[in-house]
């Protein structure tokens, strides 16, 4: 591991990270193709928060947060810091201090590879946060490690200055490149399921909107009454 911190990485376009944003995970995972969604490991500390913007990127070493204390310097209103533990860990390495700390300096939440603690202090202040576990379990501070370099978090390589989008559903993330072709096909998405919602409300079922009926014969599915699925199964 290099130990470095990469100072003003180029990033999306806070426009485009907050429009993500406001779009939801769901959607702007589907739009971008149905790629780049961390997983279901990764849960928020409270629910009902929503945020777009972009990476500030951390890498640590298990029960050591140092690294994201040298990461507080690197942000800036409308980041999102991402933090990955160089080998698996649940300790608790951020809390209640790190989000006043963050907050001060306009960062929109934060996404954790590790745990979090003082939940209900997050909370209360309105700060999000993303985890892979909750622990009360401290960290020491100790270990040299980076801060913007690429990072991986759960199956998902994440550079500096990518949007993160998260929300009750998980966390997504969006290359800083295809930020505006993602946002345009995410508004699309949701035009789409206006009008397919407007249908839905006024009767219309999905099999004929979308097309399945049709198929239905082409996949063996028969119908058949009562009486005669009774007299086919022999009961």
């Amino acid at each position: 591991m290099k130990t470095v911190v990469v100072t003003d990485p180029p990033r999306a376009s806070l426009e485009d990270a907050t429009a993500l944003g406001e779009y939801g995970v769901a959607t702007v995972h589907e739009a971008a193709g149905r790629v780049g969604y961390l997983g279901p490991r990764l849960r928020p500390a409270w629910s009902g928060a929503r945020v777009g913007g972009t990476a500030v990127t951390v890498l640590c070493w298990p029960g050591d947060n140092l690294m994201i204390h040298v990461a507080v310097e690197q942000c800036r209103a409308g980041d999102v810091l991402v933090v990955a533990t160089n080998s698996p860990s649940s300790d608790g390495a951020f809390g209640e201090l790190f989000a006043t700390a963050l907050r001060h300096r306009g960062v929109r939440g934060v996404v954790l590879g590790c745990g979090v603690r003082d939940v209900a202090e997050l909370r209360e202040m309105g700060f999000p946060a993303w985890s892979t576990a909750v622990s009360a379990q401290g960290t020491v501070k100790a270990t040299a490690g980076a801060v913007n370099v690429p990072i991986t978090l759960e199956g998902q390589v994440i550079h500096p200055g990518d949007v993160i989008v998260a929300d009750d559903d998980g966390v997504a993330r969006v290359p800083r490149g295809r930020a505006p072709e993602v946002r345009r096909l995410s508004a699309a998405r949701v035009a789409k399921e206006d009008a397919s919602r407007a249908a839905f409300a006024d009767g219309e079922l999905g099999l004929d909107r979308y097309g399945l009926r049709e198929r239905l014969g082409d996949l063996g599915i028969r119908y058949v009454s009562y009486s005669d699925h009774l007299a086919e199964e022999g009961t």
